[in-house]
């Protein structure tokens, strides 16, 4: 019990890493969505687009070695060697893409239909990006949870701080300033939101730029291609969860009407933010999970932790799907303002129930992730991207975005199935089916009333939240008791 108060309180401060910074970056929709900063839901579609294929690279420069590292770091007696073999590793393949990309940046725009100026501030943003995944890593192995939160949380402040500074003041200060005007470039705005990330990214990097200078630079070529074996079919997932993720945005622009592409990304990219709250706290909680995961294996009642943990997953999670659902609109207004986005709101549902199910499928891998089966992550992720990718192919031209939000939830659902049911076959873990299908059945079907039967009508959303509180506090309500006392 103590262990699982534990990950509790790491899972909350992970969700304030991740969290918080994300609701502060959703200043960053409304902004961007502004008519003031870029002019027409065209330049948006741009903006996701280009984040899109930005995605896609984030996760082949890191190729699986924040998984390989933490498995290895674990479980091999010389830490050192692991510590510095993953990071000398990062640092020349990094290195090796930012100079090979600088130097075909023409070949790559006219491949992905993106400005070559643009390629060249996202080669930076990954090449910042990668060399802090293995001083975040430590941190979290380490357990310094505070440190961790506070340079994520400057992370994106700067994003913020800088996207305000050079989207809404420094035309007008460079109007008055001399000085100002060296920096001021007009219809310069989307070259101005990658320019913020990259001085982000930037800066991250100087915070942990210590960890560099402590490390001992003794690379294991053994342990390297180990740890490459054990990456690969880590880095095929995420190859494919990047397909789920956001590969819809590439296909919406590759099939649909060229008058018409950049306008549907640009709604479907806006709307789709609001489902985000869902992801981000399946991603806090994975954030706090992983290590525990690992660290417990051996534990006598390592299945019996691991089966409450997706119950109380589940029960956070239906209770946002309801949440969320229940006061979209407001939340529109509050992010989204700009009327031209709203009429792709109808995606919102839908993705949040996705994430939900991706969030389920997280919890469920342990089992291929403590048995060294990371091979069956690759396999499930990619027959999930392929499903992701026949549902965009064949109905996006005729239901447009509709299609993408449907794919990525038949997708996730799909892959948590499958994952639980390999999951009985290798490393059986005793889930409460009844309970976690009681809670998701009661949200999904207040969420469905609330959405398409009731919306806008706030006191029957709030009574259908506390009927499902109701419930979840009569099944759980003795655990919940022993939690607090432990």
């Amino acid at each position: 019990m103590s262990r699982l108060k534990t990950l509790y309180k790491q899972t909350f401060v992970y969700g304030l890493a991740t969290v918080v910074p994300k609701m502060i970056s959703f200043l960053l929709v409304r902004l961007h969505t502004d008519k003031s900063v870029l002019s027409n839901v065209a330049d948006y579609g741009d903006v996701s687009l280009i984040f899109a294929y930005f995605v896609l690279f984030n996760v082949l420069l890191a190729y699986g070695m924040e998984t390989a590292f933490f498995r290895f770091f674990n479980s091999d007696e010389h830490k050192k060697t692991v510590l510095s073999t993953s990071a000398i590793s990062l640092l020349l393949t990094s290195t090796m893409v930012l100079v090979t990309g600088y130097f075909f940046r023409q070949n790559l725009s006219n491949l992905i239909h993106i400005d070559a100026d643009y390629i060249v501030l996202v080669l930076w943003i990954l090449f910042f990006d990668a060399l802090v995944i293995i001083p975040f890593a430590y941190l979290r192995a380490l357990g310094k949870t505070i440190k961790y939160t506070v340079v994520k949380l400057t992370n994106v402040i700067l994003n913020l701080g800088f996207n305000i500074v050079l989207l809404l003041y420094l035309k007008s200060w460079a109007e008055t300033s001399p000085f100002w005007q060296t920096f001021y470039k007009p219809d310069f705005e989307v070259h101005y939101i990658f320019i913020a990330n990259v001085i982000a990214s930037g800066v991250t990097l100087l915070l942990l730029i210590s960890f560099y200078f402590k490390l001992n630079y003794s690379f294991s070529t053994t342990l390297w291609k180990k740890m490459l074996r054990y990456a690969f079919p880590v880095l095929v997932a995420g190859v494919a969860f990047s397909i789920n993720e956001t590969f819809d945005r590439i296909l919406l622009e590759r099939l649909l009407p060229e008058n018409l592409s950049k306008d549907a990304i640009g709604t479907y990219s806006a709307c789709y933010k609001l489902a985000l709250f869902m992801m981000l706290f399946a991603t806090a909680f994975r954030l706090g999970v992983e290590p525990f995961f690992f660290n417990n294996a051996k534990d006598i009642d390592a299945k019996t932790n691991y089966a409450k943990i997706l119950e109380f997953f589940v029960i956070f999670g239906a209770l946002i799907l309801l949440s969320v659902v229940v006061f979209v609109d407001v939340l529109k207004l509050i992010l989204i303002p700009n009327e031209a986005y709203w009429e792709a709101m109808t995606i919102v549902p839908i993705l949040l129930l996705a994430y939900l199910f991706l969030g389920i499928y997280h919890n469920l891998s342990v089992w291929y992730k403590i048995t060294d089966r990371t091979k069956f992550g690759a396999y499930i992720s990619i027959f999930g991207a392929l499903i992701t990718l026949l549902i965009n192919i064949i109905f996006i031209p005729k239901f447009g975005y509709m299609a993408s939000a449907t794919a990525t939830l038949f997708a996730y659902a799909t892959m948590a199935v499958i994952s639980y049911t390999l999951g009985k076959k290798y490393y059986a873990i005793p889930y409460n089916l009844k309970k976690i299908g009681l809670y998701l059945a009661l949200s999904i079907m207040f969420s469905g009333l609330s959405f398409y039967v009731f919306r806008g009508h706030y006191l029957i959303g709030i009574f259908l939240i506390l009927i499902l509180i109701t419930v979840i506090w009569i099944k759980e309500k003795n655990f919940l008791k022993q939690l607090v006392k432990s």
